[in-house]
């Protein structure tokens, strides 16, 4: 699910207001083979975002885990410094 700060007008809702969108958001994972037993694993959307496991499934949980990382933000980076900004909220279920 992912949520916005914003009105179906394209105005800002009131503070504390959140409205849900339904529309998923679709990535495509890879999947290579690494060679000596390892599969890799990517989402092609997303660059940089990569693993690997011994197996498919566990290749899939952990890009899964590290598309996690990435986008998640860095300690003490929530304030965006003075500009313009707006709260987003994903949900990656797998």
């Amino acid at each position: 699910m992912i949520a916005s700060g914003r009105g179906a007008g394209g105005g800002a809702r009131e503070a504390g207001t959140v409205e849900a969108m339904s529309e998923p958001l679709r990535l495509t994972i890879t999947y290579e083979d690494g060679g000596e037993g390892w599969i890799l694993a990517s989402i092609a959307e997303v660059q940089g975002v990569l693993s690997q496991g011994r197996d498919r499934d566990e290749a899939r949980e952990n890009v899964i885990d590290a598309l996690r990382l990435m986008l998640s933000p860095e300690p003490g980076t929530e304030d965006a410094g003075g500009v313009d900004s707006e709260p987003l909220e994903l949900q990656i279920a797998s």
